[in-house]
C-alpha cells in the first residue's frame, strides 16, 4: 500500500484484507480453519499493537530492572490457566494441554534457545510478528528458524533417545484444583522475585499490558478449544521447512519423525488444514495490519556487515533446531506448557532464562546493535 493514500482508505483496505483472509481459509479448509484464522489474526494485533513481548521483557529485566512486561506475562499465563485446567480436566479425550516430557536434550535445547533469542531479539512468536510488521532483520531469522526447525525434526528422534523423565504434569501430582493452585502459586512467587529485584519505578505494569495479558489468555484459550490443543508456533514452522524441502525433491515422509501417520497426513494437506499454521500465518498477518494501521514506514535496510546479517541467519537456524529439540518455545513451551500444568514448561523457563542471560552477553561480542535490530526496515520493536 502506498503510503500517499488517505488514511481512511488505507484502513479500509487492510480491513479487506484481514477479512479476505478469514474468507480464504474458510472456503479453503472449514470453518474451523477461518476461526483459528481469526484467533492468530488477533494475537498478532495484540501482541503488534499494545507491544507485549516475550524476549524483550527477559532482556529488560536482567539489563535494566524493568520487571513490568515480564509481570505481565506471569499475569497472562496465569489467566490462561484458570481456563485451561477445568477444560482439560472436563474434556480430556477432545482437548490437551502442552505437556511435555523434560529430559537432558530439552534442557540443554533450551538453554541455547535462550541465547539465541537474545542474539536475534526475539522468540518463536517474536520473529514471526516482527518479519510481519517490516523488520527485514526478523524476517532473516524466520527463514532460519523454519529451515533450523525442520532440521531438528530429522534429528529429534536420536535426542530425546539420550533419556527423559516420563510426562509429569502438575495435575497428575496434585490433582486438577491443586494443580492449579501449585501453578498459580508459582507464577505469583516468581512475581514476587521479579518485582523485589525490579528498580522501584519499573515494578507496576502499565494498563496497555494489563489489557495485553488478558486478551492473549483469552485468544490462548480460544486456540485449546477451536484447535483441540494448546497455542504452538514451533511445529507450524518446521511444517514449513519441511514442505520446502519437499518440494525441492527430499523424500521427507521417509524421515522418522515425517513418516509418522499424524505428521504424514500434514505433508501432504494444505498448511491450512495445520492448526499451529494457520495461527502463525495469522500472527505474520496481524502483526502487519497492526502496523500498517498506525503508520505505513517506508522499509529501510539496516546498516550492518555482511557478517552480522550472517550472524542472523545462522542464529535463526540454531534456534529453529533448538526449539525443536527443547519441545517448544516461549509460545508452546513456556506460555502453554505453565498454563496447563505441564512440569517440562517450569523447567524450560528455567533453562531459557539461564541462556538468555549468556545471550545478553555474547550479542555485542557479534557487533550486532539492538538499535539495527529494532529499526531494521520499520520494525516496531516487539520482541
Amino acid at each position: 500500500m502506498s503510503a500517499s493514500l488517505p488514511i481512511p482508505v488505507r484502513r479500509t483496505g487492510l480491513v479487506l484484507l484481514g477479512l479476505l483472509l478469514v474468507l480464504g481459509s474458510f472456503v479453503t479448509a472449514g470453518p474451523r480453519a477461518a476461526l483459528l484464522m481469526l484467533v492468530g489474526l488477533g494475537l498478532g494485533l495484540v501482541l503488534e499493537g499494545l507491544r507485549f513481548g516475550f524476549a524483550g521483557p527477559w532482556r529488560v529485566m536482567v539489563t535494566e530492572r524493568d520487571g513490568r512486561g515480564l509481570l505481565a506475562q506471569f499475569v497472562a499465563i496465569g489467566l490462561a490457566a484458570l481456563v485451561a485446567f477445568p477444560l482439560l480436566a472436563s474434556f480430556p479425550d477432545e482437548l490437551s494441554g502442552a505437556h511435555a516430557p523434560v529430559g537432558f536434550a530439552m534442557i540443554a535445547a533450551a538453554f541455547v534457545f535462550g541465547v539465541m533469542m537474545q542474539i536475534v531479539m526475539g522468540c518463536g512468536s517474536g520473529t514471526l510478528v516482527n518479519a510481519g510488521s517490516g523488520n527485514l532483520l526478523a524476517l532473516i531469522a524466520l527463514f532460519g528458524f523454519i529451515a533450523g526447525s525442520f532440521f531438528g525434526t530429522l534429528h529429534l528422534p536420536w535426542w530425546t533417545g539420550l533419556g527423559s523423565l516420563p510426562v509429569y504434569t502438575l495435575q497428575g501430582l496434585f490433582g486438577e484444583g491443586a494443580g492449579l493452585g501449585v501453578t498459580l502459586a508459582g507464577l505469583a512467587g516468581l512475581g514476587a522475585v521479579v518485582y523485589m529485584k525490579a528498580a522501584p519505578d519499573k515494578r507496576r505494569i502499565p494498563r496497555r499490558l494489563w489489557v495485553a495479558a488478558l486478551l492473549i489468555a483469552v485468544f490462548a484459550s480460544l486456540n485449546l478449544v477451536i484447535a483441540g490443543q494448546s497455542w504452538g508456533v514451533v511445529y507450524g514452522l518446521g511444517l514449513w521447512g519441511a514442505k520446502f524441502a519437499q518440494a525441492a525433491g527430499m523424500e521427507v515422509a521417509a524421515t522418522t519423525f515425517w513418516s509418522a501417520p499424524a505428521h504424514a497426513l500434514r505433508l501432504q494437506q494444505s498448511l491450512l488444514t495445520d492448526v499451529t499454521s494457520l495461527t502463525n500465518i495469522g500472527l505474520l498477518a496481524g502483526a502487519f495490519l497492526a502496523m500498517r494501521w498506525k503508520h505505513n514506514p517506508d522499509p529501510q535496510i539496516a546498516a550492518l556487515s555482511a557478517s552480522s546479517w550472517a550472524v542472523v541467519l545462522v542464529a535463526g537456524v540454531i534456534m529453529g533446531y533448538s526449539a525443536r529439540v527443547a519441545l517448544g518455545c516461549n509460545v508452546g513451551a513456556f506460555f502453554s506448557g505453565v498454563s496447563t500444568g505441564s512440569v517440562h514448561g517450569w523447567v524450560w523457563f528455567v533453562a531459557a532464562f539461564g541462556g538468555s542471560c549468556v545471550g545478553l552477553r555474547l550479542r555485542p561480542r557479534l557487533l550486532i546493535s539492538s538499535n539495527a535490530i529494532k529499526t531494521a526496515a520499520g520494525g516496531s520493536g516487539y520482541e
